[in-house]
């Protein structure tokens, strides 16, 4: 039987606007913990569980620090909104993740992929994740009054943290969608671009990650800790090296802070054509 507390969570998630995704795991996070706690009263736990809880997710089941910090979100929400009973933060410390620069994708790489994307629907995905910097949900939700081709803009309808926001419309790319219409004519109701396998719906994040994973098999691309979100890190990263501003690039990202987009700053070849000022000095004559 469901434990009451998660109709309320439901609820409080639901009341926010959140996002379905969130709504996914927090639900799944707070069963998860109820399971953990056995059949002791949820209203006799407190930080000490959730202390415990974080320990055996990062000792004993080896989840990221990243992963844990999701859950202790989670719960900490169920504690907090769920039955209105405020958390000592100070004991329930969220774990501090190391600062992984983000992977891309060479420019030979994408290229490469484009090539091997053998079904046209699965090639005007990856075209739409690295052209226009879209993340694996604003694909597969993208409507076909989205994509404006006479101002080459698509418009991202409630993105990341419930925002819009336009972003480029690359004449490649509109080439590949133009060429996937012919050959599937979406219809539905929503005007999904994408349909699912029985047109119900949109297609699922699960299918786009099959036809980008299929088209780097083929492409003999390294998969290791890259996904498609690589193929929207590539779309910045390649944008910084062509000289393009760090506002403009956020405002295609649909970013909240600049600081997520100067993240990019750290893989980008800034380098290049750049001249050391020790060029424009003497020789020193132990060269």
């Amino acid at each position: 039987m469901q434990h009451p507390i998660l109709s309320k969570v439901l609820s409080d998630i639901e009341l926010r606007n959140y996002s379905e995704a969130t709504k996914d795991v927090y639900l799944r996070t707070c069963a998860r913990y109820l399971d953990f706690l056995g059949d002791r009263p949820l209203e006799s736990t407190g930080e000490s569980d959730v202390r415990e809880f974080s320990r055996h997710l990062r000792c004993e089941c080896g989840l990221a620090p990243k992963s844990v910090n999701t859950y202790l979100a989670a719960v900490l929400f169920m504690y907090e909104v769920g039955l209105d009973r405020p958390m000592n933060r100070r004991q329930i410390p969220f774990m501090r993740k190391p600062k992984a620069m983000p992977k891309v994708f060479s420019r030979d790489e994408v290229a490469a992929i484009l090539a091997a994307a053998e079904n046209v629907k699965h090639r005007a995905q990856i075209s739409l994740g690295y052209g226009a910097g879209l993340r694996i949900s604003e694909v597969c939700a993208l409507r076909v009054r989205d994509v404006d081709s006479k101002a080459m803009r698509l418009l991202v309808e409630d993105g990341k943290g419930a925002k819009d926001r336009w972003t480029l419309l690359p004449h490649s790319t509109l080439a590949v969608l133009r060429e996937y219409w012919e050959v599937y004519r979406p219809r539905h109701a929503e005007g999904w671009l994408f349909l699912g396998p029985y047109g119900y719906t949109h297609v699922t994040d699960s299918a786009v990650r099959h036809g980008l994973s299929a088209a780097m098999s083929r492409a003999g691309v390294e998969p290791a800790g890259r996904s498609f979100h690589t193929l929207r890190a590539s779309f910045a990263t390649h944008l910084l090296e062509d000289g393009t501003d760090l506002m403009t690039i956020k405002s295609l990202m649909g970013h909240s802070s600049l600081s997520s987009t100067a993240v990019y700053l750290h893989v980008a070849n800034m380098a290049s054509g750049v001249t050391s000022p020790v060029d424009s000095v003497a020789a020193p004559s132990w060269l």
